[in-house]
């Protein structure tokens, strides 16, 4: 018998929920994130899941783009990071992959290049958030050199990326609109600058491409509710089993550092989970798991390969029962908030040893 832990993996969900993407902004293309391993879901399976529907597939860097062409995708592939090393740019033009430049030198470096095809190129400018991105005069330079270059194909797309978009109530996402207005309303020039939240959100933000990532596997960026996360699903559900029981006698203490102690004569069941699975050490006795549909809460530390959780007040909980840690009835915000992080952490950081299960229903 195999380790029960196991991430359930639902590409219907997934199409789904680029449908509830597309269906925000219909007059724009869409270009679904695929990077960091698909958000831990798998890169290849949820490339080849989202092909068909999308406008164009986006991934970090090269290494991520060379794989995800390899499985036969059909959608243009758009490198977010650029290139690291020139190298990489005639593998781009040979690929047909398209490179977002955040530099004025990254730009001066190509044109001084003899490429061997033409290269697309998107344009990454600076409007507030102050991690990548040029700045106007830098940007006003680089565009006025690559239009009168017969090495860049004449289609290039301005981008730019929001800092605080997940906030509803900050004024930053429209300082940031009105910025990239300000910089990009003399060209005649596409434009992309919603990410996930701003296009759940903020609809002056959606332009020709928008780029739908963190929604697209069925998770909200927001911290309170909102009308456009009602239909996404979540595309991972984190499972395992509960693996043994005992009665513990009132004060004992459970797990690594003696930091739960118990307050009554309890019943404690383990689950064969744990941080080495991909579940937060750092989350808190409380946290919720779903044991047969009951809410039960975590005590102790979590270990590297189980953790424990209180079902002194659940009467029908048995060995091999199965457990949900987060996905579908529980989702990863909620056990993400109680270890102090976020669903971007856990699902990017799902490692390789929980094997992946694709459902397509």
């Amino acid at each position: 018998m195999s380790r029960p832990a196991r991430a359930i993996i639902n590409l219907s969900n997934l199409r789904h929920n680029l449908q509830v993407a597309k269906s925000l902004s219909p007059k724009s293309k869409t270009v679904a994130v695929v990077k960091a391993n698909g958000y831990g879901h798998g890169l290849k399976e949820v490339a080849l899941a989202l092909d068909s529907d999308a406008d164009a597939l986006a991934v970090a860097c090269i290494e991520e783009a060379l794989e995800i062409k390899a499985t036969g995708v059909k959608s243009p592939i758009i490198i977010l990071e650029g290139y690291f090393d020139e190298s990489e740019i005639e593998v781009a033009v040979t690929n047909d992959f398209c490179l977002v430049l955040s530099r004025l030198d990254s730009v001066e470096s190509i044109l001084k290049m003899k490429l061997k095809g033409k290269l697309t190129l998107w344009l990454k400018v600076e409007t507030g958030m102050h991690r990548s991105g040029m700045s106007a005069d830098d940007f006003n330079k680089a565009y006025s050199k690559l239009i009168k270059s017969e090495l860049i194909n004449r289609d290039i797309v301005v981008v730019t990326h929001f800092a605080c978009a997940d906030e509803l109530d900050n004024p930053m996402t429209t300082k940031q609109i009105a910025e990239f207005t300000l910089l990009t309303s003399h060209l005649n020039v596409q434009q992309s600058l919603a990410n996930s939240a701003a296009l759940l959100a903020w609809p002056a933000s959606h332009a020709h491409w928008n780029r739908p990532g963190y929604m697209l596997y069925g998770v909200s960026p927001f911290k309170q509710k909102h009308i456009n996360t009602k239909n996404l699903l979540p595309v991972m559900t984190l499972k395992s089993a509960i693996t043994s029981i005992k009665s513990i006698k009132r004060g004992n203490s459970v797990g690594y550092g003696s930091i739960w102690t118990a307050g009554r004569d309890s019943t404690i069941a383990t689950i064969a989970i744990g941080y080495g699975d991909g579940y937060p050490r750092n989350a808190r006795s409380g946290t919720p798991v779903l044991v047969n549909g009951e809410r039960v809460p975590l005590v102790g530390r979590v270990s590297m390969g189980v953790i424990i959780v209180d079902i002194t007040d659940f009467k029908n909980i048995i060995v091999g029962d199965e457990v949900i840690l987060w996905g579908d009835g529980l989702s990863i915000s909620e056990v993400a908030s109680y270890a102090d992080t976020v669903g971007y952490e856990l699902l990017a950081g799902m490692p390789a040893r929980v094997p992946r299960i694709y459902q397509d229903s």
